[in-house]
């Protein structure tokens, strides 16, 4: 389990340095608090899974969902069901809401956030 652990650690931290557009275009809006909570990018939660933003006070993941998501929604669906049994709230994003809305996208994560865990 600790080489799974120690793996996963290692593929979240490349991908801090290879943001998608659309996962830099909502951190530049969420980072630093911006949102009341503070966001990290590209961390592991649960045992194995790494999420494209988490907020740990309000055990909140939000995932940005490009045309890669939709080729693989019954994972999507058995992933953010795994990780509500763990306590954590997944909030799904498309990509291009967040490049053409991000008020939009703001809006969803700040109601999002307003919601009790």
């Amino acid at each position: 389990m600790q080489h799974r652990s120690s793996k996963l650690q290692l593929f979240a931290a490349q991908h801090r340095s290879s943001l998608t557009p659309s996962e830099a275009a909502l951190w530049r809006l969420i980072r630093a608090g911006q949102t009341g909570v503070w966001f990290r990018r590209q961390v592991v939660v649960g045992e194995r899974y790494i999420a494209d933003f988490f907020a740990p006070q309000s055990r909140l993941v939000i995932e940005v969902d490009g045309a890669y998501h939709a080729r693989r929604c019954s994972a999507d669906v058995r992933r953010d069901r795994t990780l509500a049994k763990l306590g954590y709230r997944v909030l799904r994003l498309n990509a291009e809401l967040i490049l053409k809305h991000p008020d939009q996208a703001l809006a969803l994560i700040r109601a999002a956030l307003t919601k009790p865990p």
